[in-house]
């Protein structure tokens, strides 16, 4: 499979399942390791990115999230997904020390990343950190300050993949691979070589270096500052904001590749490598990540046991 929008099947067309369709701008990749077994994956897929859509989008007025946003400090019921969703999001934050947090809503629209909520034009001053959600776990509550706004971008897709391949396998009765633009998890009993992913620098099929990794477990995702960009003042911008400043980030990586025991946990971490940015490595090796990043002149480095092997280009 090929990382992100454009993956391919790098097994025997014969011995697997294989679809594809558009997701959230980009697409979904659902893969079982028994043909057999593919309504079935494909199915549950569905069935959960509708349930996320409905509950996490940024983008729709009348999601979930979309209310909770509106509601201007007051503790509102959501439902065990949203719940869930946010939960991760906030435990990503701490995990991070803040490098990604969901509180950054409004400096998405501010850089026109995000649709705006109204025509009033949106300033940013700081983004205002994670703590400013409260979480009832009993009662599914949650509370959100008043002025904040809160965007899921960073870990609701992953969190989505790794439910929609449980889901999935369960369903099937085999091993699955669910890649949604970019996040990959894989569940159930793998292929015999496992699943062979193909890595690249962004997500337009064969413009950019990559590498052929294999994954039999957890998930890998990869974040970037090349692709889901938008405009402020003139400028082009990318998504991926620094909690610290409101604004996109900078620092030495445009692309950084990450696998962990869950496609949530690579994702957090892929995210924070590029709004940590020198001091990725280290935050990368501390915990463990295996990871790939390249840096805006093209250089490539690993860390935590990422193969430093295969058919970098």
């Amino acid at each position: 499979m090929r990382l992100g929008s454009q993956m391919k099947p790098a097994m025997r067309a014969s011995a697997i399942g294989h679809a594809e369709f558009p997701i959230w701008g980009g697409k979904a990749i659902v893969s079982a390791s028994e043909r057999s077994g593919l309504a079935a994956a494909l199915t549950q897929v569905k069935r959960t990115l509708g349930a996320f859509d409905v509950a996490c989008s940024s983008f729709r007025e009348d999601s979930e999230l979309a209310v909770l946003n509106a509601s201007a400090g007051e503790p509102v019921v959501v439902s065990g997904l949203l719940f869930a969703a946010i939960r991760e999001a906030v435990r990503a934050a701490r995990l991070t020390g803040g490098a990604v947090d969901p509180t950054v809503g409004q400096a998405l629209i501010a850089h026109g990343i995000n649709p705006p909520m109204n025509d009033r034009p949106v300033r940013i001053e700081s983004v205002p950190g994670y703590e400013a959600i409260g979480l009832d776990d009993a009662e599914h509550r949650i509370r959100v300050a008043v002025g904040v706004r809160l965007d899921l971008g960073a870990t609701a897709k992953a969190l989505a993949a790794d439910m929609a391949a449980l889901a999935a396998s369960s369903a099937a009765g085999c091993g699955v691979l669910v890649g949604l633009c970019g996040d990959i998890a894989v569940a159930g009993d793998p292929p015999e070589e496992g699943w062979t992913v193909r890595v690249t620098d962004d997500h337009r099929h064969g413009e950019r270096a990559g590498q052929t990794v294999a994954i039999r477990t957890g998930g890998l995702a990869t974040s970037s500052v090349t692709v889901r960009r938008g405009a402020h003042m003139g400028e082009a911008v990318h998504h991926l904001i620094d909690p610290a400043t409101g604004q996109p980030a900078g620092g030495p990586w445009r692309t950084v590749s990450v696998t962990a025991p869950s496609c949530a946990d690579a994702n957090t971490a892929s995210t924070a490598a590029i709004v940590m940015g020198n001091s990725a490595r280290a935050w990368l090796e501390q915990h463990t990540f295996p990871a790939r990043l390249v840096g805006h002149d093209g250089s490539v480095y690993y860390t935590s046991g990422w193969p430093q092997t295969g058919d970098e280009l």
